[in-house]
């Protein structure tokens, strides 16, 4: 979750935004393109969406897990907008001691160092424990919160990257790696809410982090009364609620390196959307970018066609850790499975026709 190449510098201050749209670094939908009008998106809601609490918009931001967060924001009467900014810091602050395997003293961290034995587990870790080993069951281990060992080989961990003349491991490193992951092969004690340390097995919950913490901070700020908010977390974002206007935040889908595509606009009233692609921190071998998602069913980086995937999710943690898994599916599998699941999502691909994108039939039903 940790990204040395943050965005933006978030504002130090909250400030309000009233000549402008809350979302005003997203194109509105009535834009154009390089690659022509945008596709509008508008997911289903499963009720009428929150009305906003007043008539201007602030943005907050910060930084947590090593990379920028934001939030455009209706304040509510009563509510200063500095007391909604200490409460998202302090939300994603506790997060990070639970979760960031860059500390040391995380409880993440002091379980992945821990010996042999069965370790008690905060309410919170042991949660999305429970939600990342059922997305491992779903995906046939896709996705996989065991592969930390593969992920410090692969020199995306806190260890950094891998020395240059040696920029890929070798088969006898995946193998003695492999034997220390394994979604299947951990162990839990239901009832003393405890996991089975069976010694150098590491965690990795950085495929849900962001979106768990988009939602827990979504949740946040809908407990202080700021009901109608855009939250972006490093390029994973929940819209809830209307702006002042009654129009729905607008998420634009971020523009990838290389060939331009037809620009894809989300209307986000109550939805989550997550975009997991190889140009973010993988790295060039040959010629051929090598993602920083590991598979770990086979220990190695993601290497295939597809370059990025976009789920559209009312929850975003489910939308986060489902971008990741279907990555690492990859161009076939990945299409079929959100097919089957009835996910929504957008698949781009990188080959010898060229870029093309694929919207899966929940996608495409949402107006694509």
């Amino acid at each position: 979750m940790n990204d040395p190449h943050a965005p933006d510098t978030p504002p130090e201050t909250p400030s309000a935004l009233p000549d402008a749209p809350a979302d005003a670094p997203v194109a509105p939908a009535s834009s154009s393109g390089p690659g022509g009008a945008p596709r509008v998106l508008i997911p289903p809601s499963a009720g009428p969406p929150l009305r906003p609490v007043g008539d201007q918009i602030y943005e907050i931001g910060d930084v947590a897990f090593g990379a920028s967060w934001r939030a455009h924001l209706v304040v509510p009467t009563g509510v200063a907008p500095t007391d909604l900014l200490e409460a998202g810091r302090a939300e994603l602050a506790t997060l990070e001691t639970l979760f960031s395997p860059w500390s040391p003293t995380s409880e993440l961290s002091r379980f992945n160092a821990a010996p042999p034995g069965t370790w008690a587990l905060s309410q919170t870790l042991w949660e999305a424990l429970l939600a990342a080993l059922d997305l491992g069951d779903d995906t046939g281990g896709a996705f996989d919160p065991t592969i930390g060992a593969l992920v410090d080989l692969w020199g995306f961990g806190p260890g950094g990257r891998r020395q240059l003349l040696t920029p890929t491991p070798s088969e006898a490193e995946v193998a003695a790696a492999l034997e220390l992951c394994g979604w299947t092969r951990l162990r839990l004690n239901r009832e003393a809410r405890a996991a089975v340390q069976i010694g150098g097995m590491k965690l990795d919950l950085s495929g849900l982090a962001k979106g768990l913490a988009v939602e827990r901070l979504s949740a946040r700020l809908s407990a202080m009364g700021a009901t109608s908010h855009l939250i972006d977390f490093d390029g994973d974002l929940k819209g809830r609620g209307l702006r002042p206007d009654a129009r729905p935040w607008s998420i634009v889908l971020p523009t990838l390196p290389g060939p331009t595509t037809r620009p894809t606009v989300v209307a986000a009233a109550d939805v989550a959307v997550s975009t997991s692609t190889v140009f973010r921190k993988g790295f060039q071998h040959g010629a051929r970018i090598v993602s920083h998602l590991v598979d770990g069913r086979s220990g190695r980086a993601v290497d295939t066609d597809l370059v990025a995937v976009t789920v559209i999710h009312p929850n975003a943690t489910r939308a986060d850790a489902l971008s990741t898994a279907l990555m690492v599916m990859g161009p076939y599998e990945g299409p079929e499975w959100a097919e089957a699941f009835d996910v929504a999502a957008l698949f781009t691909t990188d080959d010898a026709r060229g870029r093309l994108e694929r919207l899966t039939p929940a996608a495409e039903a949402m107006g694509g």
